[in-house]
């Protein structure tokens, strides 16, 4: 089923069980995602970036499965399953008879006015907030899944081939998204550090500091409800998630930054080194802020080349890529 038609119909409030009077509709560059007001229903795009494959149903049936298995180790409450998006005839159902279609991700619909983005843009996110969430990163890194294999997706010549692969895939931007010079001194800083600091790779490798991480650690996925709850991990590729704790926290520390919150990182960073005892991070922070930085222009680059996204979107997209390559650059400068 092509996603027009696909959204057509899950926009019909009368296949869902809890009867909402309308359908409320988002879309990222590998997601549609559909709000009844009780639940949010997630579905992975047919699309093929290198990095990740929903390509067949039965690739993108295995994501929906793992991004609720991982997800549920820092959200139990929000993931609640998988579901068959199902056609029978002309007829479409949740869990219905006949043909499955699609899969999809079924989650419990949370408040978005407390997404920490929200609290923030509305001056509402304090010191003692972001400590309570550096607190609760620091003991999930503390028993999150360590192991040799993925200790060793930390060794600098397996991080340079993601930087590598950031670079190829975002040659197409440059002068639109990128300026040339911009692109050129990230990368050649990036390979630099790579040379100069192989020790430190091994260094933190040695302490345990590469764990099963989040990999998508930014303020839009963090609940304040009773609980702390932080999800929307990455789920499609293992590389992105194994990882560097300094990796993953540099992705929530990058995007403070881009908020214009830098005075909220102070908080973050002292208390997960507390906690931790992690002081070698101060040492790689702004490389990995950076790499953080560089990924979400270069995703932002990739909607321009969606077909699906309206004009407007996309000039928004170009406006958010331009400010990350830049912020890029400007972790660049530090190492």
């Amino acid at each position: 089923m092509d996603i027009p038609s696909l959204k057509k119909a899950l926009l019909n409030p009368d296949i869902y069980s809890d009867h909402p009077r309308t359908v409320g509709f988002s879309e990222t560059h590998i997601s549609l995602l559909f709000f009844t007001g009780y639940h949010v229903y997630k579905l992975k795009k047919p699309v093929d970036f290198g990095f990740l494959d929903f390509t067949t149903l039965e690739k993108r049936k295995y994501f929906c499965e793992q991004e609720v298995k991982l997800n549920r180790r820092l959200s139990p409450e929000i993931y609640l399953g998988v579901v068959r998006i199902t056609g029978d005839g002309n007829r479409i159902s949740i869990n219905g008879k006949g043909e499955v279609l699609e899969y999809a991700v079924q989650m419990k619909q949370i408040p978005e006015d407390l997404l920490m983005d929200k609290l923030l843009k509305k001056g509402e996110v304090t010191p003692e907030m972001i400590q309570r969430v550096s607190e609760t990163l620091a003991l999930f890194y503390s028993v999150a899944e360590m192991n040799e294999n993925i200790k060793s997706f930390a060794k600098p010549e397996r991080v340079k081939q993601d930087t590598d692969e950031n670079f190829e895939q975002t040659e197409k931007y440059i002068d639109g998204t990128i300026p040339k010079a911009v692109y050129e001194e990230i990368k050649n800083r990036t390979n630099h550090f790579f040379k100069e600091r192989t020790e430190l790779f091994h260094r933190r490798i040695a302490a345990n500091r590469i764990r099963d991480c989040h990999g998508d650690l930014r303020l839009e996925h963090i609940f304040w409800g009773k609980e702390i709850s932080i999800f929307d991990c990455i789920e499609f590729n293992e590389r992105f998630r194994y990882t560097d704790v300094a990796a993953d926290i540099a992705f929530l520390a990058m995007d403070i930054d881009y908020q214009g919150r830098e005075d909220l990182n102070g908080p973050l960073i002292r208390t997960y080194i507390e906690k931790s005892s992690d002081r070698d991070i101060l040492e790689i922070l702004d490389f990995y802020k950076c790499y953080r930085a560089y990924v979400r222009g270069k995703v932002e680059s990739f909607r321009l080349d969606d077909p699906n996204i309206p004009e407007a979107e996309k000039r928004e997209a170009l406006k958010r890529a331009r400010r990350y390559f830049d912020l890029a650059h400007r972790y660049s400068q530090s190492f």
